[in-house]
């Protein structure tokens, strides 16, 4: 049974930083690309980051460039979503998924984490 879980996420100030991990069991995460989503209240779900399982090549939505990193620990069967600079307009719950190809259709990804919520706010 394929098990992707979301962990990291909390309550953070503006400004401040948290590193979200999707790990999983079932699978081993290297031979999956993964992408990181997010769904703010009121919004459409959201394209963050993904990670390519061919070159580990890495792409971020225009949001969050050069704000969120995504990486894998293949030890850990992990991959990461580090978050700096937090604004208010990050708050959301986190979902990640897995699948054979990289992508930003949200449908194409085979397995889904349950979610964790980021709440920036002072």
């Amino acid at each position: 049974q394929v098990q992707l879980v979301e962990s990291g996420g909390d309550l953070v100030s503006p400004g401040g930083s948290l590193t979200l991990a999707c790990t999983a069991s079932g699978i081993t995460l290297q031979y999956y690309a993964v992408g990181w989503f997010r769904r703010a209240p009121g919004k459409e779900r959201e394209g963050v980051s993904y990670i390519s399982n061919r070159d580990n090549g890495k792409y971020y939505g225009n949001s969050v460039k050069e704000r969120f990193t995504i990486f894998r620990d293949k030890a850990k069967n992990t991959v990461y979503l580090q978050m700096n600079s937090l604004n208010p307009e990050d708050t959301a719950v986190y979902y990640c998924a897995a699948g054979t190809v990289i992508t930003h259709r949200s449908e194409v990804y085979d397995f889904w984490g349950q979610g964790t919520q980021v709440t920036v706010s002072s």
